[in-house]
């Protein structure tokens, strides 16, 4: 009985302790606990809802306005569809409740897998975790999938402060709702009040489908749907963009009409200063984001401060971040936040309220700021160098953004010793075009390499992946302890065309350089590919894998690379990728672990677009006693091992397993147990008709005239 009542509540009992999500600046060690599991959204308890003019109704209402609202607290809204969508969420909240801590603090998570069909890992992206790779939580890389049913727990420091996030990293759960902020501070008063987005592009697949519509196409009542193109003329993958949300809160629109869902407010103040954390959390499309008649003053970008930059708004791509400071300083009311992709021939938006204090309770009636010829509208960290001269809007790209701090430049080496590796994220091929890094599409080993580095042999890319080839494999690339590495990102040869977003883990990599193609200047379209890299391979550039690139001048090895930002170049570990372009970035090979590194869009990684950086393997720290293994089983019958089982190890007689001493023990217990319940049984009846002829006396005197049950 105890076990069962056990079982019921503790699910309830560690989603209600991980509501304390915020741990106090003076504690050392700061613990969470994570419940994964489905739920689905538009229900409350077992009602389903539906959504107007921003409030949530009972099923059955037939007159809203005569009905009283449902509290919002409870229920997953999403956009509000009433198709009901599963989601997979931690602690029954979308997104999973904000983890804030300190810098310096040891976090510990406890991770609950509650699925009953899925495993799950949990990854927490931009920690350096150094010391302990195994930690990442990267399924099959760091280590192995959390089963059903399962626990799993993470331990690490909080470094570097900034805005983080985590989210699963097991197939495309993420696209399911699995994810939620992650917020390292300072170890000193907050300088303004801080707000935190998360930000996601939305449909009504499930996780299992995303990847394979991509491959096999999108149809709707026998009508095959294209993807969309973006401003520059590259692409989008196959992903149906539903809606789009932040804080979990969004709309179905059809057309210029919505269905009415609540979105999520921002309250605020006026006359103070606000410091937004934007997360991107999104599968696929970068957002252009902005607040009607407020300007943006954009501070730090994953984790590391820029020198402050203010613009009108700034395109954020899936796995960034951005801090960005906002004035109160409007009339009192109500204003849109907005969200809109880049895409063309479409208005795919998202949308939240900035609302004032004592602003009333209603919809922003407020606009977009008008960008014209005397007043330009200036967006930041753009994927292409222009938009259309119409557009009246001027880009800022990332590389021109300069580190605040003037005492962390890039890491140099000596010419000769310095390591130089080019990668190509892109899908290039002839009759099947596979997402891959230098024509490898990466497959995951049954095993975790990390932890089980002598098990991966037969996965590991070979001698069949050449210039001009596709192959699938575990593909990996060495990095030497203490070495200083360039490496530069590119999206060239046959399988350009869509922008790719590169997460790297286990570092913040130092951004001294980007290049972009060649774009038309009244168009914004690009018109080809940036000259300074040579793909080779034999073929010209548009038949070309690009698989082998190097620097088309030859003088520019040995970090002689013209433009290099060495003394203040800002720190990423998600860095767009442009069509056509390149970015150069520099680390330094002193964490040691297995590190992924691949395209954060979700259709792109699942599709093969990532490689692992094996990282001073000599000098990997061994993972904690009886940390998890994950390996295939073969079942050779040629060895079966057909011995007998040794004496001491076969199945004793019934009755010798249990002495004389001990049979009577446990008899006597169970005697005693049936004595002590039938003694409460009879105490039991005893009460009952004590209490009905109490109540039969206070009855017949009129002492009581309410409806008394007795319980039995």
């Amino acid at each position: 009985m105890t076990t069962t009542i056990l079982q019921l509540i503790l699910p309830a009992l560690i989603v209600s302790l991980a509501t304390a999500h915020t741990c106090h600046q003076d504690a050392e060690t700061c613990e969470f606990w994570l419940h994964i599991d489905h739920r689905m959204t538009m229900v409350k308890g077992r009602i389903a809802v539906f959504p107007e003019n921003g409030q949530l109704y009972s099923y059955d209402t037939v007159n809203t306005s005569a009905a009283t609202p449902m509290d919002l607290s409870d229920v997953i809204t999403a956009d509000g569809w009433e198709g009901y969508r599963l989601v997979i969420v931690a602690n029954n909240s979308l997104p999973g409740p904000p983890i804030e801590v300190y810098e310096g603090q040891t976090v510990v998570v406890h991770v609950k897998n509650a699925l009953t069909s899925e495993s799950v890992t949990i990854h927490w992206h931009g920690l350096h975790q150094t010391g302990t790779p195994w930690m990442d939580g990267v399924a099959f890389v760091n280590q192995c999938p959390i089963h059903p049913g399962s626990s799993f727990t993470y331990r690490f420091k909080a470094k570097p402060k900034g805005t983080f996030w985590y989210h699963s990293h097991v197939g495309s759960q993420r696209t399911m709702g699995l994810y939620g902020a992650l917020i390292i501070r300072e170890k000193k008063p907050m300088e303004m009040k801080e707000l935190i987005a998360v930000i996601t592009d939305w449909n009504h697949w499930d996780s299992t489908e995303v990847h394979q519509r991509m491959l096999y196409g999108m149809y709707d009542h026998r009508v095959k749907l294209g993807s969309t193109d973006s401003l520059d003329g590259s692409h989008f993958s196959l992903f149906r963009y539903e809606s789009g949300l932040i804080n979990g809160k969004g709309r179905l629109y059809d057309g210029n009409k919505h269905n009415g869902a609540p979105l999520h407010v921002f309250n605020v103040t006026a006359g103070e200063q606000y410091r937004f954390r934007w997360i991107a959390a999104g599968a696929l499309f970068p957002f252009r984001i902005s607040i009607d008649e407020h300007n943006l003053t954009i501070i730090a970008s994953d984790g590391y401060d820029l020198k402050p930059k203010t613009v009108e708004s700034l395109v954020i791509n899936p796995g960034e971040r951005y801090d960005f400071i906002i004035t109160t300083d409007k009339p009192v009311g109500n204003y849109w936040v907005r969200a809109i992709t880049l895409e063309v021939n479409v208005n795919h938006t998202a949308e939240a309220i900035l609302r004032y204090d004592t602003a009333d309770n209603m919809e922003p009636e407020s606009s977009k700021k008008s960008c014209t010829q005397d007043d330009k509208c200036v967006v930041a960290n753009c994927p292409f160098s222009y938009y259309p001269k119409e557009a009246n809007t001027v880009c800022i790209r990332f590389d021109e953004f300069k580190a605040l701090p003037d005492d962390d430049p890039a890491p140099t080496a000596p010419q000769e010793q310095l390591q130089e590796r080019f990668i190509n994220f892109a899908f290039p091929g002839i009759n099947s075009y596979p997402g891959s890094a230098n024509g490898r599409s990466f497959v995951n080993p049954p095993v975790s390499a990390m932890t089980q580095p002598q098990e991966l042999g037969k996965y590991r890319c070979g001698e069949e992946c050449t210039e001009q080839t596709n192959c699938h494999c575990f593909g990996t690339m060495d990095l030497d302890h203490n070495k200083v590495y360039q490496i530069v990102f590119l999206n060239m040869g046959n399988g350009k065309g869509w922008a790719h977003p590169i997460h790297m883990h286990g570092h913040s990599f130092y951004v001294v350089k980007m290049g972009y193609g060649s774009y038309n200047e009244t168009t914004g379209k690009i018109m080809g590919d940036n000259l300074d890299i040579d793909c080779r391979g034999g073929k010209e550039r548009s038949k070309s894998f690009c698989n082998n690139a190097t620097w088309s001048n030859s003088t520019w090895f040995g970090g002689n690379v013209p433009g290099l930002e060495l003394t203040n170049p800002p720190r990423k570990d998600t860095i767009i990728v442009p069509s056509g372009g390149y970015v150069v970035v520099r680390i330094k090979a002193d964490n040691p672990g297995t590190w992924f590194m691949h395209c954060h869009i979700d259709l792109h990684a699942s599709d093969g677009m990532a490689l692992v950086l094996n990282e001073s393997f000599p000098h990997h720290p061994k993972p904690p006693k009886d940390f998890p293994r994950c390996v295939d089983f073969e079942y050779d019958m040629s060895n079966r091992n057909m011995e007998p089982v040794p004496e001491k190890e076969n199945m004793k007689p019934a009755e010798k397993m249990v002495s004389n001493e001990q049979f009577w023990v446990v008899t006597g217990c169970l005697i005693a147990g049936i004595v002590l319940l039938g003694f409460i049984i009879v105490c039991m009846v005893c009460n009952k008709e004590k209490a009905k002829k109490q109540y039969e006396m206070k009855y017949a005197t009129g002492q009581d005239n309410k409806v008394f049950t007795v319980n039995s």
